[in-house]
């Protein structure tokens, strides 16, 4: 079997990567531009980069179904499939809009409101549920940046 987020897992994040790509969807998603810019300014071009990060902790967990009553069946793999179709869009889509900071936050969003909330729930709410997920992962792989109180 080829080596793929489903098979290889993920490297956790740094904190501050975390922090930075949540606050710039969290941002995208409250309509808040401003806040949005400050972030892109801030991060430079990484922001693409931590935003595929986050992307991947997002779609391949929730479309990597690994089997059915026990034994893999036609929808896991589909389901996977799907999750590394859709980060391969984002990807490497040459010149369009979702390879792009705010294509992808607002692909994020999207997946958030569609899949991973109930009757397009509170979006806001998952979002910071997946950022507090994912800072406590990378907290836990980089102890060092772990303040003292």
């Amino acid at each position: 079997m080829p080596e793929n987020t489903v098979t290889t897992p993920l490297a956790p994040m740094e904190p501050e990567d975390v922090a930075d790509a949540f606050n710039y969807i969290r941002a995208l998603q409250a309509g808040d531009i401003g806040t949005a810019c400050a972030v892109a300014n801030d991060t430079g071009p990484e922001l693409r980069r931590l935003l595929l990060d986050v992307a991947a902790r997002i779609f391949i967990p929730v479309t990597a179904v690994d089997d059915c009553d026990g034994e893999p069946c036609a929808h896991s793999f589909l389901a996977a499939a799907l999750g590394r179709l859709l980060l391969e869009v984002l990807s490497h889509a040459d010149g369009a809009c979702l390879a792009f900071s705010p294509g992808i936050a607002q692909t994020i969003i999207r997946f958030t409101e569609n899949i991973l909330t109930e009757d397009h729930g509170d979006v806001a709410d998952v979002l910071c549920q997946l950022e507090a997920a994912g800072l406590k992962q990378a907290m836990e792989a980089h102890p060092a940046h772990r303040t003292t109180a």
